[in-house]
């Protein structure tokens, strides 16, 4: 192995590393906690070592947000039961589409509300984003002759439900009803 390589794997490395700390300390404290200064602290770099992987704290989101796309995707294709009809194959996805929001907020927070820099339905999209979208688009085909607004649609209506019910907007109590009401638009 050549120095080249060795560097290439080392940078590749912190890299990780810095979006490994991103990802703890958000889930523990918050995104307004995760900081240049306080990542290049929590894995002992300085600064001027993370603005060479990342340009700003958007790309470092932005690089969390894609390594949630990258659990996404195969827990919502996982998600669909085997012998699932149209119907429940959609409701399979839209609950655990849900129930990634809920059981990991300061990821779901990175892919889709804070800014990264990751850009959505654009010819340089990312593959991950494009097969999480696919995912999506796979339970809402069988409905719709213009299954990508449809997906979109699938798509906006279950994350307005998840930012609603995290911010106590609606009661959780009732998300399961609300989302057969989301699949029913289908059906």
């Amino acid at each position: 192995m050549g120095i080249s390589d060795r560097k290439q794997r080392e940078k590749a490395e912190r890299e990780k590393r810095i979006i490994a700390a991103a990802r703890m300390l958000a889930e523990r404290d918050g995104w307004a906690s995760v900081t240049v200064r306080r990542l290049a602290q929590e894995i002992e770099y300085s600064q001027p070592v993370l603005y060479t992987h990342f340009v700003n704290r958007d790309a470092i989101v932005g690089a969390v947000a894609l390594e949630g796309f990258g659990e996404l995707g195969p827990i919502l294709r996982a998600s669909v039961r085997q012998d699932a009809n149209p119907t429940d194959a959609i409701l399979d996805v839209a609950t655990a589409y849900l129930q990634f929001a809920f059981e990991r907020p300061a990821l779901y927070e990175a892919m889709f509300v804070l800014p990264s820099g990751l850009r959505f339905a654009k010819s340089d999209t990312p593959q991950v984003l494009r097969e999480t979208f696919g995912a999506m688009m796979a339970v809402v085909e069988p409905f719709c002759a213009n299954s990508e607004i449809a997906t979109e649609s699938f798509w906006a209506a279950l994350h307005g439900l998840a930012e609603l019910e995290r911010h106590g907007r609606i009661r959780a109590t009732h998300r399961d009803e609300r989302v057969r009401h989301v699949v029913a638009m289908f059906g």
